[in-house]
């Protein structure tokens, strides 16, 4: 059962202790003040008194280690002076201040550039409560907290959806109001349903606000923000850039903008391609996060980049997995990414690209959970390992019949978590003879739409296990139980809840576990 009973939370009650410590930090504010906090506070609110913009999008990302490193991240379109934050704990205050870094981009289609502020916490200790306050000269100081991961193998929670948009609508140049990024209502239930669950990160699985399909990009990726601050200054919102992310004119292959508002652990890559795929352990987890338009077959973003990083992302995807599964101290391999190589929906379909690139590492190294989006839908496969024989679309084979007590060592699972909010669902699109389509090839050039035309085969969707065809929106958590000493089984609890609709209440779906040996035994 989900506890959504009015009270004081755990992290407003360290929020709230936080308050006397900023008033006497020397910011210059009053402690009535830091009480205040705005609603929305993107970058399109007037400047307060001081005439310096107010913290914008308040969020949080994980460093590599997410028991040592969190970065605290704001932005502006104005220029500020000595961003920074305050840290420190509920009970000492702030003791501590630490310089952000300031990246920035300019948006192609507005010319306007936007400045992100991003401050690197490191050397925190394990599984800690801090409280924290973003600043700029002359603005009024945004509190937050963050509790760091716990180091080794320790009980924790995470959720996951993708394909979320915005609860907005906006003025247009004609005066109409409408949601130019496909939005809904539920983009905001979405992230209510995550405070309630009050998971220690979230991963976001691609399309976050569809900014690309708006008319003004920034103010989409403000609204976004806006929405989310609320969760994300509190627990790191972990994002897989998808197709929407990919802007035409932003940054060297269209994800400049993406690049820019998040700072995201760095796997090595060169600058221009930085933060497209990274991976970050928490606990015994260790959570890999692609970028799928490098290895898709599917024309779906501003710009067809198949293909962009020349073999290198898939490169590092091998080295990651490697080093994981070798590692005494990883029992959990998560892939978070956007397009899917299941899918029994009339929607986008499976992605042969991804099945012929990705498929034979997961298989080798064991991976247990891939999470997905894209399909605007829920759907999870059998454990899969290899394909089915003489299929030219590379079927996924399922291993177990097993849908509620699933041995991770046998095979994959993969879940489609496409119903974060936006109104575009796809759960009456499902296929009801058993079947699903695969693309298994694009035109060399656009059609008349401006897309590479796609060709599907159908296959028999014998991985199948669970759809929920009655209900569009929901999320998963993830609970981990370790086990108490080496060897022992660990256990992934595995809960996909619905946010129904017109109220954003919360009821389960279906629960399953996920079940493996520890790596130290």
């Amino acid at each position: 059962m989900v506890d959504d009973s009015p009270g004081i939370s755990r992290r407003r009650l360290l929020t709230t202790g936080a308050v006397s410590a900023v008033a006497g930090a020397g910011i210059g504010v009053g402690g009535a003040a830091l009480l205040w906090s705005h609603p929305h506070a993107g970058v399109w609110y007037q400047p307060d008194r001081n005439g310096a913009p107010p913290v914008g999008g308040l969020h949080l990302q994980f460093g590599r280690n997410a028991s040592t490193e969190v970065v605290v991240s704001w932005h502006t379109t104005d220029a500020v002076r000595n961003p920074r934050v305050l840290l420190g704990t509920p009970t000492a205050g702030f003791g501590n201040t630490v310089a952000a870094e300031t990246r920035t981009y300019r948006d192609a289609k507005s010319n306007t550039e936007v400045r992100v502020n991003h401050a690197r916490l490191t050397n925190l200790t394990p599984d800690t409560d801090y409280v924290y306050a973003a600043v700029h000269d002359g603005t009024t100081p945004e509190l937050g907290t963050v509790r760091t991961a716990p180091s080794g193998r320790k009980p924790l929670r995470f959720t996951s959806f993708g394909d979320q948009s915005t609860p907005t609508l906006d003025k247009l140049s004609d005066g109409k109001y409408v949601s130019d990024n496909i939005g809904s209502p539920a983009a905001e239930d979405t992230t209510t349903a995550i405070e309630r669950i009050a998971p220690l990160f979230n991963l976001v699985n691609g399309d976050l606000c569809y900014a690309n399909l708006a008319q003004d990009r920034i103010r989409t990726w403000s609204a976004w923000f806006d929405n989310n601050t609320r969760s994300a200054r509190y627990r790191p919102w972990m994002p897989a850039a998808g197709n929407h992310e990919n802007e035409l004119g932003n940054g060297p292959v269209g994800y400049g903008a993406y690049q820019t508002y998040f700072s995201v652990p760095d796997s090595g890559s060169s600058p221009e391609l930085r933060g497209l795929w990274y991976s970050f352990t928490a606990g015994s987890v260790r959570v890999i996060v692609l970028q799928n338009d490098d290895n898709c077959l599917q024309d779906g973003g501003d710009v067809y980049v198949n293909g962009y990083s020349g073999g290198r992302q898939l490169a590092w995807l091998e080295k990651e997995l490697a080093a994981a599964r070798k590692s005494r101290d990883i029992d959990w391999l998560v892939v978070a990414m956007h397009q899917v190589m299941i899918s029994t929906s009339d929607a986008n379909g499976a992605d042969l690209g991804l099945r012929q690139k990705y498929g034979p590492l997961f298989d080798k190294y064991g991976v247990d959970l891939v999470l997905c989006g894209h399909e605007h839908d829920y759907e999870r496969s059998l454990a899969v390992r290899g394909v089915v024989s003489g299929s030219e679309t590379l079927t996924p084979n399922p291993v177990s019949s097993a849908t509620d007590n699933i041995d991770a060592t046998h095979g994959t699972v993969h879940m489609i978590l496409g119903g974060g909010g936006v109104s575009g669902t796809t759960n009456g699109s499902f296929f009801k003879d058993g079947t699903g389509k695969v693309l298994t090839a694009v035109s060399a050039t656009p059609g008349s739409n401006g897309k590479r035309t796609p060709t599907y085969v159908k296959e028999e969707a014998v991985w199948s296990a669970v759809r929920d065809l009655d209900h569009p929106y929901g999320f998963a958590a993830f609970t981990v139980d370790p086990g108490r000493r080496p060897g022992d089984t660990t256990t992934m609890h595995v809960t996909y809840y619905n946010v129904n609709k017109p109220n954003g209440d919360l009821s389960v779906f279906e629960k399953f576990s996920l079940h493996r040996k520890r790596s130290d035994g």
